[in-house]
C-alpha cells in the first residue's frame, strides 16, 4: 500500500471510529436523536431542560459530537445553536438513518419535553435562560 493511500485509508477509518465513539454514550445518542427528529437547531439550555442534565455535561457532550463532525454550531447574538452537520457521504447518511430508526417510544418523554420547550421561544430565541 502506498503512503498516500495508507494515510487516506486510515484517516477515514479514524473518522469512522470518532463517530462510533461519539455515539456510544446515551446522552449523546439522545441529543443526536432529538436533532434528527425535531429537524431544528437547539441551544444548550433547551437540551439541559429536555434531558435533565447539568449544563456542563451537555456542553461536554456537544463538544464531542462536534469533534466527530456530527453537529455544527451557529452563534446568533449571545446564543449558540446546535444543528446536524450535513452528511457528505453514504456512511454519514446511514448513521443518521440508524439513529432516526430508534423507535419513538424510546424517546417519548424527551420528545414531549422538547416540543413544549421549543414553543417557549420568541422569534426563534430561547427566552427562559438569559445566562447561557
Amino acid at each position: 500500500m502506498r503512503k498516500n493511500t495508507y494515510v487516506q485509508y486510515y484517516g477515514k477509518m479514524d473518522n469512522y471510529i470518532k463517530i462510533f465513539k461519539a455515539l456510544s454514550d446515551t446522552t449523546r445518542l439522545k441529543i443526536m436523536w432529538l436533532l434528527i427528529n425535531i429537524d431544528e437547531k437547539i441551544c444548550v439550555s433547551e437540551i439541559v431542560d429536555v434531558l435533565e442534565e447539568y449544563q456542563y455535561n451537555v456542553s461536554r457532550h456537544l463538544r464531542i459530537l462536534k469533534g466527530a463532525q456530527l453537529i455544527n454550531e451557529v452563534k446568533e447574538g449571545k446564543w449558540v445553536f446546535y444543528y446536524l452537520s450535513p452528511m457528505k457521504d453514504e456512511f454519514g447518511e446511514l448513521v443518521q438513518q440508524a439513529i432516526h430508526s430508534i423507535p419513538d417510544s424510546e424517546m417519548t418523554n424527551e420528545m414531549m419535553k422538547c416540543k413544549k420547550r421549543l414553543t417557549m421561544r420568541e422569534n426563534g430565541i430561547d427566552t427562559l435562560d438569559d445566562n447561557v
